[in-house]
């Protein structure tokens, strides 16, 4: 018996047992305007991203994960909330108005989202990068730790005005470091408690006259005159409308690929800091980007809101989506199911034991995909929404469907045959069966989860300002 109390003494004084009751940490880092397509570990060639590549192969990489929107705003309250814009309201990227002023709101207050549901189950929860989601000269949403900026574009990474402790002041360095060094700073204060640290950088970025702008950061000589054969050079898209002034320039493909580094260099700067305090196994990091974008593919610049009509490409959507926790999430795995950034919630939840908590008024859309992270097979149903105004698409295994209210245009187009969606097939002989089946999936899911007050197919509103009118 005295033999058996000891052994018990001694597990019970162990790390690996210490680590595995107690609730596992957050780390959530999310890029801005950054298609999966930028980085190694989803094949680029040319962009150095060491850090972030091997995160994925510690981890599950997901290979098909599309944002339901194309614009930071919305797709950041999504990953919040579980909720897709025609729910939480946010359909495109919020006023400056709302951010700082006499109209500054938060977006998110009627609703319970990730910081909250993990406040109230005792975490500590930080954030220090973009938030974009109104009323940003204060903490919200659960959180105690902030530092964010003013506002939501991104005209330099130098020289920028930063908000801490409620008030507004310049930060001469580069703005991707100083996230990297709060969040650290947020990690050391809070390592003997639960935390969740929301790292939002509003890098890459990669629009804005910035693009113009020769890089300053260490990769900025290793990228100067380097061919970049990961950016298509090619006609300008009839339906581009902003960012005409990138297409094939040089200097724009060195600054996204140095502000992508720059990214890099963060998060190893942060895995760095969870394996000095001893922490690397008891925490969840997830990597993502709020939306795609592209770089030059079938002649387009930008996201869904930079074309008329607005896209619904699947470049304009697809995002990184790496989950990492070395004690509990197999390493080296890829999973080809279509997931979106409205599963996120439900399935950082479930990995933490905390499902019961998931909010469910308004019910969310998303899937809870733990028993995937933890290298099981688990029933899915490979199908994705995406919506940006009056346009909304549907996404299947091997077509994607897209609708514009009132009158289109309309677009069919057989992802099998045709991945880099060349070919319009709607109206095509032989296709009305397929476009039918689609349009009914696609009312059935609105009519399903859409708010009738943020509805914009059936007179709704957006809290944001309006692309479309």
């Amino acid at each position: 018996m005295k033999r058996l109390l000891f052994f018990a003494l001694v597990l019970t004084a162990s790390p690996a047992f210490a680590a595995a009751t107690k609730p596992v940490n957050v780390v959530f880092i999310l890029t801005d305007n950054q298609g999966a397509w930028t980085l190694g570990c989803y094949g680029n060639p040319d962009i150095r991203t060491p850090h972030i590549d091997r995160l994925a192969a510690e981890g599950v990489r997901f290979t098909r994960a599309l944002s339901s929107n194309p614009v930071c705003s919305p797709t950041r309250a999504t990953f919040l909330t579980g909720l897709i814009p025609s729910q939480h309201g946010v359909h495109s990227f919020l006023d400056p108005q709302f951010m700082m002023g006499p109209k500054a709101y938060n977006t998110l207050q009627e609703f319970t989202s990730i910081g909250e549901v993990l406040r109230d189950a005792g975490y500590t929860c930080g954030l220090s990068g973009k938030w974009h989601l109104g009323e940003n000269l204060k903490p919200s949403e659960g959180f105690s730790f902030w530092i964010t900026k003013p506002d939501g574009s991104t005209r330099e990474f130098y020289d920028q005005e930063i908000i801490e402790d409620g008030k507004v002041y310049k930060e001469a360095g580069y703005t991707t470091d100083l996230w990297t060094r709060k969040g650290i700073q947020f990690i050391e204060q809070n390592r003997d408690r639960p935390f969740f640290l929301f790292l939002s950088y509003n890098g890459p970025y990669s629009l804005g006259q910035l693009m113009l702008n020769p890089p300053r950061n260490r990769h900025a000589a290793h990228y100067k005159d380097k061919v970049f054969k990961s950016f298509p050079v090619d006609a300008m898209h009839p339906w581009q409308h902003a960012n005409k002034q990138f297409h094939n320039k040089q200097v724009a493909m060195e600054r996204v690929a140095a502000e992508t580094s720059g990214v890099d260099d963060g998060v190893g700067e942060i895995m760095a800091t969870l394996k000095r305090l001893g922490l690397d196994e008891n925490t969840l990091v997830v990597y993502a980007a709020d939306q795609g974008w592209m770089g030059g593919q079938n002649g387009i610049w930008g996201m869904g809101d930079h074309t008329r009509p607005t896209g619904a490409h699947d470049l304009m959507m697809q995002i990184p989506f790496i989950f990492r926790q070395p004690s509990r999430i197999p390493a080296g795995k890829t999973s080809d199911l279509l997931v979106s950034n409205y599963d996120f919630l439900p399935s950082v939840l479930g990995h933490l034991g905390l499902a019961a908590k998931m909010p469910t008024q308004p019910k969310s859309p998303g899937r809870d995909l733990s028993p995937t992270l933890a290298g099981q097979i688990q029933p899915w149903d490979n199908v994705i929404f995406f919506e940006m105004e009056t346009t909304r698409a549907i996404r299947v295994d091997d077509w994607k469907y897209v609708a514009r209210f009132p009158n289109g245009p309309y677009e069919l187009y057989d992802m099998k045959k045709d991945p880099h969606e060349r070919f319009n097939a709607y109206g095509q002989p032989g296709m009305e069966a397929k476009r039918k089946e689609l349009a009914q999936r696609l009312d059935a899911f609105f009519t399903t989860y859409a708010d009738p007050q943020y509805d914009i197919w059936k007179g709704g509103r957006s809290k944001a300002k309006r692309h479309t009118d």
